[in-house]
């Protein structure tokens, strides 16, 4: 009990002296043009580039919310919703959604558009995770995350479920610890 209190008072001190932050202020809009050095046979934008580009994107959206370099900790599920041509021009938006104590989650959505068409659909959207580091390489404490708009809201209460899951799934956290994903099936389970 008093470990937990001396945490929780040096937590509450870390954020008073580090400048909390809005998502805002991480969104980094990346493009890219689809070469053909960045296609499969099929003339389709290769499934690992778009990884690559996205990861840079989320990468620099932490390193702006943090101000520090970051490696990244875990990349949540990528669907490809739908296919990105040569020629295409990609868009990647990436923007942090919630930070911990040393890890941020950033939210990515991606978009191609055929510009001689006229068409744009999305692709993909992905959450990535990013430890910050100090200058000795160990992970470092980074401002919290202050949500302004309605979506930043739903982003960042639903982040503490996609960490627990993450956690669940990496084998670092027991299922019955996961107290938001078991408040969300118990809510689900009495409306049903």
């Amino acid at each position: 009990m008093i470990l937990y209190s001396i945490f929780s008072q040096l937590k509450h001190y870390l954020c008073q002296t580090m400048q909390a932050k809005n998502p805002k202020d991480s969104l980094v809009i990346m493009n890219e043009l689809v070469l053909p050095n960045d296609t499969n046979m099929m003339h389709n934008l290769m499934g690992g580039r778009l990884l690559y580009w996205m990861d840079i994107a989320a990468a620099l959206s932490a390193q702006k919310h943090s101000n520090r370099l970051v490696v990244t900790a875990s990349v949540d599920n990528v669907s490809f919703q739908k296919g990105i041509s040569l020629g295409d021009a990609v868009t990647i938006e990436a923007r942090v959604t919630r930070a911990f104590n040393k890890s941020m989650e950033v939210r990515l959505d991606v978009w191609a558009q055929n510009i001689p068409s006229g068409t744009k659909a999305k692709s993909n959207e992905a959450y990535y995770t990013f430890v910050a580091l100090d200058d000795a390489g160990k992970p470092v404490a980074v401002p919290e995350i202050i949500p302004e708009t309605e979506d930043d809201i739903v982003m960042y209460n639903g982040a503490l479920r996609r960490r627990q899951l993450r956690l669940i799934l990496s084998g670092r956290m027991e299922p019955s610890d996961a107290t938001e994903l078991k408040a969300l099936f118990m809510a689900a389970k009495h409306e049903g």
